[in-house]
């Protein structure tokens, strides 16, 4: 196989493990969180990461690219951790904008590696360069969520 196609492979499929990630702690952030706006905050957030799933994985048909939502082990380490975070937090939903405040961080820096180091298709750069900026977006909202708790 072509060495560049591999590396668009394995970086379309970080990306795409990523938000396998953000969808299974969106979820797990709706489960832990008390007020029910937040609740659906949430899940619409894991809605739109499915949503980015399936754009993603269309933008390259002819490409491998990961099947289902199993997400990582670091993933499923950081839903652990916040299922504790709540069960010990006095404060739930300030504990669970806090980790969705971290995930999206932590998002938006995989985007910028892939589009930065991958020679990526052109309508597959586009695609990840359009949702990273969404994600930037909704960090500022999701941060300012939090400034206003």
């Amino acid at each position: 196989m072509n060495t560049d196609i591999k590396e668009i492979e394995d970086s379309l499929n970080d990306i795409i493990q990523k938000n396998e990630d953000a969808i299974k702690g969106y979820e797990k952030a709706a489960e832990n969180a008390e007020e029910i706006g937040l609740q659906s905050y949430f899940q619409n957030k894991a809605l739109e990461r499915r949503n980015f799933l399936v754009e993603l994985k269309a933008s390259v048909p002819d490409l491998k690219t990961r099947d289902g939502i199993e997400g990582s082990t670091t993933g499923s380490m950081h839903r652990a951790w916040m299922d504790m975070k709540a069960f010990f937090s006095a404060d739930d939903d300030e504990s669970m904008l806090e980790e969705a405040i971290r995930g999206d961080k932590a998002a938006v820096e995989e985007y910028n590696e892939v589009l930065a180091d991958t020679h990526l298709p052109t309508v597959a750069a586009g695609i990840i360069r359009k949702q990273r900026d969404w994600i930037q977006q909704d960090l500022e909202k999701i941060k300012s969520m939090e400034d206003v708790r």
